[in-house]
């Protein structure tokens, strides 16, 4: 498996998907200058958290139009697996790749700390080999992650299963406490209707190794782990 990580102008967590994966996980992977990037070369694709283009506009919308995503749709509409972190994310929905927008947090400040994620479905190739409804402990670091869409869209995303991951406590409750940015029904993390481009807001990669944790726990590693057990048939 080779894995490209999109470098943008002003991505600034780059470097620590590229560290997880080519230095905890040995796995072969670039990372790439969005100018650059050419999606025949890739198995999967990763866009990273950062501040692209300053979030001048609104966040993610000026990448949005980058060459890389030309490439990137390819990727996706060939079923090879996408992953957006945090302003990643932002990416996604700003070029359409995935449904709703991120808004400003509703405490209209910027908001960095751990939050407890559940798994809402293993239909992806990032959940696929996580127990669903498993809590992962993760942290956040957004000012612009307040999923919203209409409640039509809301509910079609629940019937297709395109949720992946919520915001709960620590139980593994949803509550508005337990909801760190006011998304609708404590919306964390969803994916495409072929569940192979995934978008979330959380930074697995800094939770990926247990000195990085105050908790020591790395349940960051799972996401990724996941991945490499989708292309190496579950190993």
């Amino acid at each position: 498996m080779k894995i490209a990580i999109i470098q943008f102008p002003g991505s600034n967590c780059e470097y620590d998907a590229l560290h997880v994966l080519k230095n905890v996980f040995r796995q072969d992977t670039h990372l790439v200058w969005h100018k650059d990037f050419n999606s025949g070369d890739f198995d999967a694709v990763i866009l990273p958290g950062g501040f692209s283009y300053g979030d001048h506009l609104r966040a993610g919308v000026i990448a949005a139009y980058s060459p890389a995503m030309r490439h990137v749709r390819e990727m996706a509409a060939e079923g090879k697996p996408v992953l957006g972190i945090c302003n990643g994310f932002q990416i996604l929905i700003e070029s359409k790749l995935l449904d709703g927008a991120l808004l400003q947090n509703n405490c209209l400040t910027f908001v960095c700390k751990w939050v407890n994620l559940r798994v809402e479905t293993t239909r992806t190739p990032f959940t696929k080999f996580i127990n669903e409804s498993s809590i992962l402990r993760i942290p956040i670091a957004h000012k612009e992650g307040r999923y919203v869409n209409t409640r039509r869209r809301i509910k079609e995303l629940y019937d297709n299963d395109q949720i992946v991951f919520k915001y709960v406590d620590e139980n593994g409750f949803e509550s508005s406490d337990s909801n760190p940015n006011g998304s609708m029904d404590n919306i964390a993390g969803i994916c495409n209707l072929d569940g192979n481009v995934v978008g979330l807001m959380p930074h697995p990669e800094r939770a990926s190794e247990t000195i990085l944790s105050p908790y020591k726990t790395e349940h960051g590693r799972l996401i990724f782990e996941s991945l490499i057990k989708y292309f190496n048939g579950g190993r």
